[in-house]
């Protein structure tokens, strides 16, 4: 089986509308510059993987926290506009729109310690099983892959962002489903810190770094 194409959903790191959870402690400008910098590592080893990466992007880039740097990556990529009302429908669309014929993982931008291996893995596990789901430790999904991108259609009827959101999403998967290790989602300051701790020599690790001496007591 030929390798599946690599999807990555974004969303443009805008300050005041990028992890806004992350921004009640270090600031709106901080929190913009951390996300961009988990996005460009994310595309770093989404490129280093080997595999074809379609990027689904949403968001006004021109506005973006390091918008250069991430315009730059952008250009050696395929880059598709997210369509849809709901989160789940514009990712059930992305799925469509980036299957070249030989199935879809799909990666988003809040793990940036993810590996080529791990990417690896869900693509080999991809030639026997229907679909590949990597848990987040808060109860969503942090990897999907699926042997045909209408293989995705039904995350459009799953709720996104909830304890229960990786369960349901297992449960409307075509199976058998495979899972791969279980990463952490970085939605609070709390969160950056651990997963900077894992990867330090990142960006994300050096971004994290430079907002210590932001937070609010």
């Amino acid at each position: 089986m030929s390798d599946p194409t690599l999807l990555v959903v974004a969303k443009a790191p805008v300050s005041g509308f990028a992890k806004t959870r992350i921004a009640r402690d270090v600031g709106d400008d901080a929190a913009a510059d951390l996300a961009a910098a988990a996005l460009l590592d994310t595309l770093d080893t989404s490129v280093d993987s080997g595999m074809t990466v379609v990027v689904a992007l949403t968001g006004d880039l021109d506005r973006a926290a390091r918008s250069d740097e991430i315009g730059a990556v952008l250009a050696g990529l395929v880059v598709v506009p997210q369509v849809g009302e709901s989160f789940g429908e514009r990712l059930a669309r992305a799925h469509l729109d980036a299957d070249g014929g030989h199935g879809v993982v799909q990666v988003g931008m809040d793990t940036p310690q993810v590996r080529t291996d791990d990417l690896a893995e869900a693509a080999g596990r991809l030639g026997d099983h229907r679909s590949v789901l990597g848990p987040a430790e808060d109860g969503g999904w942090w990897l999907l892959g699926v042997q045909h991108g209408s293989d995705a259609t039904a995350l459009a009827t799953v709720e996104m962002s909830t304890p229960s959101t990786g369960q349901h999403t297992r449960e409307v998967l075509p199976g058998p489903t495979a899972l791969v290790r279980s990463l952490r989602d970085v939605d609070t300051w709390a969160d950056a810190r651990t997963v900077a701790a894992v990867i330090p020599d990142s960006r994300f690790a050096a971004a994290v770094t430079a907002c210590c001496g932001l937070v609010r007591a």
